[in-house]
């Protein structure tokens, strides 16, 4: 019988790279000089997106993640419902601020700001009569 030799698999080599390495290379593509292949093969960065990743981490530029929480309804008109019931309630909270508001500054005044009769008042006003 022939020994048989085991060939131990490649891997290849990760390399590590510093962060002052990094900032400069996301310096580098921020600018807009080169683009991120163009910026692999200058430095012998490996990787797909090794670059994009450490634009994402070191970057100033938005780079916004892939997809989104949640899934998106398949109902437009639940959808609708939901915006407008996400609407009211807002609405609501705004209301109770605002009669809040009210009640705090009448007692600190002494005075009522809301005026109940407000129909009563208009139908006592004299009509203008059109001037000739």
């Amino acid at each position: 019988m022939k020994k048989k030799e085991l060939k131990a698999k490649a891997t290849p080599q990760v390399k590590a790279y510093s962060v002052a390495f990094k900032l400069t290379v996301v310096r580098e593509f921020e600018k807009g000089i080169l683009n991120k292949d163009q910026i692999q093969i200058k430095y012998g960065i490996g990787g797909n997106s090794r670059v994009l990743e450490w634009c994402r981490k070191y970057g100033k530029l938005h780079y916004p993640k892939k997809g989104f929480l949640g899934r998106p309804m398949k109902d437009p008109q639940k959808q609708r419902i939901r915006e407008l019931e996400r609407q009211l309630e807002e609405a609501n909270l705004k209301i109770l601020a605002y009669q809040k508001l009210i009640s705090n500054a009448e007692q600190a005044e002494g005075i009522s700001i809301l005026k109940k009769d407000v129909a009563k008042q208009l139908m006592s006003l004299p009509k203008p009569t059109p001037e000739k």
